[in-house]
């Protein structure tokens, strides 16, 4: 008996290893300030911010949850690596910070080279489109824990923000303006009530339900480079719509107004008998981040995201409570 018998293959790791250390891009963001990345203990990164007067570091962590399980059962893998770094580098930036690296933790019973090459490589494409370096990783083989193709995984990224610019409770005011900026479908979650409601027919609907989570840094970039003065961004995931309000001082409440559902989330509603409410707490409903900033600016924003290839409508205003006990979001 080895470990090797066990059911961990070292030499295999060590293969993967190798693989995505020679397979990295020569053109992958913030090169010039990696000191030492994959193959190490740990990544180094030189941090070089003269740009800014007072730099803090924001760091994020998240899963892909089980909508795990629908990407390996239709083998959509490559995607799923998407997924993992959208829902973590959307998080930055809804502080506004600029992203600078991601970390992955990948977890099976059994190491399937293949497999395991097409989820960072996923990983490494949406790294390279959101401007952050894959600096590094662990992969664990757990024999008894993961069956068959099954694994999971976490992500961890880190951005830089100017503390003067932090976005936050600080800056939304009332008579702000909410911008929604349109998912690409349900995002990275409600898949454990998702696959029930499809388990029936889940041929007709999952491509849908397996689009890869968008990715928002280069837009909020382009938002930074016409100079809007965005105040708050949610980046709509579990809980819905709850998700702004955590944009918002005590005193403030957020006001929406009713938008088309995307035909899907219709269906999910329809088949479950959720109230609205119950819906719009659940799923973002068409929803991938919510934007707060001046009404005089908003329409500019539209037009941009628009520009950018995303759909982008008014969702709502910022107003003040008449008084503590105040719903946080509501539709009028």
């Amino acid at each position: 008996m080895d470990y090797k018998k066990s059911g961990v293959d070292i030499e295999k790791g060590d293969q993967f290893v190798d693989w995505i250390r020679a397979t990295q891009p020569r053109n992958a963001p913030h090169a010039d300030k990696i000191i030492s990345g994959v193959g190490g203990f740990a990544g180094v990164f030189r941090a070089a911010f003269e740009h800014m007067q007072d730099p803090c570091l924001v760091a994020s962590t998240d899963g892909i949850g089980t909508k795990l399980l629908l990407g390996v059962e239709y083998n959509r893998i490559r995607d799923l690596g998407q997924d993992l770094v959208a829902m973590c580098v959307n998080d930055l930036i809804c502080c506004g910070a600029d992203p600078l690296f991601f970390l992955d933790y990948y977890a099976c019973g059994k190491l399937d080279l293949g497999q395991a090459q097409e989820f960072v490589a996923g990983v490494r494409e949406a790294c390279l489109k959101s401007g952050l370096f894959l600096l590094g990783g662990e992969t664990a083989e757990m024999p008894g824990l993961y069956e068959g193709r099954h694994f999971d995984s976490a992500g961890f990224a880190v951005g830089v923000v100017d503390r003067s610019q932090i976005l936050g409770p600080e800056r939304v005011k009332a008579g702000d303006v909410v911008v929604a900026i349109e998912s690409s479908g349900f995002h990275s979650n409600g898949y454990s009530l998702l696959r029930k409601v499809f388990e029936k027919d889940m041929e007709d609907w999952v491509d849908q339900l397996l689009k890869p989570t968008h990715l928002y840094p280069a837009l909020a970039e382009q938002f930074k480079r016409n100079d809007l003065h965005v105040h708050g961004i949610a980046n709509i995931t579990g809980g819905g719509m709850s998700n702004i309000p955590r944009c918002l001082g005590d005193s403030l409440k957020v006001e929406l107004t009713p938008w088309i559902l995307p035909e899907i989330v219709a269906e999910v509603q329809k088949r479950t008998g959720m109230k609205d409410e119950d819906l719009y707490l659940t799923l973002n409903c068409g929803v991938g981040l919510a934007v707060i900033l001046p009404d005089s600016e908003a329409d500019t924003l539209i037009q941009i995201a628009r520009k950018e290839g995303f759909s982008s409508w008014r969702m709502g205003r910022v107003l003040e409570k008449d008084s503590p006990t105040d719903k946080d979001w509501y539709f009028v």
